[in-house]
């Protein structure tokens, strides 16, 4: 996805072609067909881009259906054009209504917004997030609770410049109680703190060597849904104007596959 920015330099306008890129991990509990976890998303009517991931109270069905309704709810509003924390506070208002103060889900929006040229990252999520960028490591732990539970509830809110060899790491809390049945800890700011920014790495490399860091705690079988979502900001590699998606899953059947009946054959 192309992203062109203006920036100042030295007090010239100076024209940078970058592109954003979007990976993401998500695996279920052991023992669970199906993630708790939902990402979806939008194209952003005034330009950019968001992401929301939502992280249902407990596992299973239950927790997937909580966390696409929540979800759901954030992106319609999204295409509407409300703002990002606008969004983050109807979207709680909306759970805890209609839930009656009974479930619970976090909230992360990460959205790259071509108009102000600016990361925002909404949170509603206890487990911190992290920047990298070639010169430090930034970890973004703000006390911040789940929607849901009671009436007044607000979001975290970040904003962080455009700029190349910028990563984004954002997660559920399952990530972190990678390696709880060994009583270890998945000591991922140490390891983020390890990245090589300046290198520009696909953002896809990072999501899948700290996904297959935590399965390795966990020996293959995650205590809880995992969930990771890196942005990366970097220079232009291929042609201008060019985007790309790619989605890999496995096919889950949900109901009974019945086979299609053979179709009538007609004499003309």
């Amino acid at each position: 996805m192309l992203l062109r920015i203006r920036c100042k330099l030295k007090g010239m306008s100076v024209m940078a072609d970058l592109e954003m890129r979007v990976a993401v991990a998500k695996v279920p509990r052991y023992g669970d067909r199906e993630s708790g976890d939902t990402l979806e998303t939008i194209e952003r009517p005034g330009g950019g881009f968001s992401f929301v991931l939502v992280d249902g109270q407990g596992n299973g069905r239950s927790a997937k259906t909580l966390s696409h309704l929540v979800a759901t709810r954030a992106i319609t509003l999204l295409k509407d054009g409300a703002r990002d924390g606008a969004v983050a506070r109807a979207v709680h208002d909306y759970l805890y209504t209609y839930r009656m103060g009974q479930a619970s889900a976090t909230l992360n929006i990460l959205s790259v917004d071509f108009a102000s040229s600016k990361i925002l990252v909404t949170r509603n999520n206890p487990a911190p997030f992290f920047v990298i960028t070639p010169q430090e490591l930034r970890s973004f732990n703000t006390p911040s609770t789940p929607i849901g539970l009671h009436p007044l509830i607000r979001p975290q809110i970040s904003e962080i410049p455009i700029a190349a060899y910028t990563y984004v790491v954002l997660f559920t809390d399952g990530l972190l109680r990678a390696g709880e049945r060994r009583g270890e800890d998945l000591g991922l700011p140490n390891y983020l703190a390890a990245w090589p920014a300046h290198e520009g790495r696909d953002p896809q490399t990072l999501v899948d060597s700290i996904m297959n860091q935590a399965l390795e705690l966990d020996d293959g079988q995650p205590v809880d849904d995992m969930s990771i979502v890196v942005l990366g900001i970097l220079p232009v590699n291929g042609v201008p104007g060019l985007r790309r998606m790619t989605v890999s899953a496995p096919i889950i059947a949900t109901g009974q596959y019945e086979p299609p009946d053979e179709p009538e054959m007609v004499d003309e």
